[in-house]
């Protein structure tokens, strides 16, 4: 067993322990609700450990419904966790003011002893008031990531290189689907038929299509070759791609007619000579290079030989690779990876790593737009990041 494996399961044990302690010992259940409420935590974590441990061997079809009660659970156990950890806050602050009001005489009043039935009356309470509170933050969350209901944002950006034939040009983004155990067909299929719906000049997927093997996946994930765009779909990889074999992903992308961009550039637009046209690039995931050179991301390798007075729309699957768009006239970069936090507060942890989250940016003469992800990772929810399609409109200057 890995060191990082060691250590997430201990992790999972100890929140674990840390939410019978809250929920169960410290609210002193009886024996019926006690051996109830512990026997529902022991359930829930075999069931999350086995569908970690399962869902790259095993079909779905075989796991049925675990990994979603699984990670429905996983986001639970996340706002359980973070209601009744701030509970824990207010209570350790408020024993810490009085120690001090009482250290600096302004509280002359002797504790008396401490008072059993008040002290199970709070620990029911903020224990009801975490179980209430996540419940209804969970089940906002799946139905707001799997009803199929996504936003479709609209963006205006101009390209001042862009041939003005080509204004109005519309690109469709998808990114971070995350095809796997409780994502298949019929999501796509609401995800084909709402892209289709916005009539896109150019669909492009930057990244975390899929988590788990063609073997698993392949069928479902041939209903991509249903988008329907003037120019076609693009592809890069995510960092996930390469948790679920890369190699075959790539082939089976090309075999349903998707442009795979692995540091190559292609002209999108009219076809013949003087026709109105743009490039388009393509870098793998940072994660790549840990799979070898060829995978390693660079641009300098596919923007080689191009044309610099052409406008240039760059796919890269996380926002921070815009470092490697610097100097090299990137007009427009496409991105995802964030989820745009997927889980409120998640988004502010990761503005730790990534420089922006969701949404318009810029650096320098470079726009950046980071998706906010169409799928969703692990939990099947989204709380303050809705799933989305997005339409990006360009326009020459």
């Amino acid at each position: 067993m890995s060191l990082f494996a060691t250590v997430a399961i201990t992790l999972v044990l100890l929140i674990h322990y840390y939410l019978w302690a809250r929920l169960v010992r410290d609210t002193h259940l009886g024996g019926t609700a006690r051996f109830a409420g512990t026997s529902a935590l022991v359930v829930l974590l075999l069931a999350l450990l086995a569908s970690v441990v399962l869902r790259r061997s095993v079909e779905r079809e075989v796991l049925g419904p675990l990994p979603l009660v699984a990670w429905t659970w996983a986001g639970l156990m996340f706002y359980l966790l973070l209601l009744l950890g701030v509970g824990d806050l207010i209570r350790a602050a408020s024993r810490l003011t009085t120690g001090l009001r009482r250290r600096l005489g302004r509280d002359s009043a002797s504790p008396g002893p401490p008072d059993p039935g008040r002290r199970q009356a709070l620990a029911r309470l903020a224990a009801g008031g975490a179980v209430l509170g996540s419940a209804g933050l969970g089940i906002y969350g799946v139905r707001r990531a799997r009803s199929g209901d996504f936003e479709t944002p609209e963006h205006v950006i101009a390209i001042p290189r862009l041939p003005r034939a080509l204004d109005g040009y519309r690109i469709v983004q998808l990114s971070d689907v995350h095809v796997g155990p409780t994502i298949g067909r019929r999501f796509l299929d609401e995800m084909v038929e709402r892209t289709n719906a916005l009539r896109p000049d150019l669909v492009v997927i930057t990244g975390d299509l899929v988590d788990g093997s063609v073997a698993m996946l392949g069928q479902d994930v041939g209903t991509l070759s249903k988008l329907r765009a003037r120019h076609g779909t693009a592809f890069v990889t995510g960092n996930h791609e390469f948790f679920s074999g890369v190699d075959e992903w790539l082939t089976c992308l090309r075999r349903l007619g998707i442009q795979v961009l692995g540091n190559q550039r292609v002209s999108i637009g009219d076809r013949g000579p003087g026709g109105a046209s743009f490039d388009l690039a393509g870098i793998h995931d940072a994660w790549g290079g840990r799979r070898g050179d060829a995978y390693a991301p660079d641009l300098t390798r596919a923007l080689r030989g191009r044309d610099p007075e052409r406008a240039l729309v760059l796919l890269a699957h996380q926002p921070k690779q815009i470092d490697m768009a610097e100097g090299h006239g990137v007009d427009l970069q496409l991105s995802g990876h964030t989820h745009g936090g997927q889980l409120w507060p998640f988004g502010e942890a990761t503005a730790l790593v990534q420089p922006w989250i969701r949404g318009l940016h810029s650096r320098g003469d470079t726009r950046i737009y980071v998706s906010k992800g169409t799928g969703y990772w692990g939990p099947p929810m989204r709380v303050g990041a809705p799933p989305e399609i997005a339409s990006l409109v360009l326009t020459a200057g």
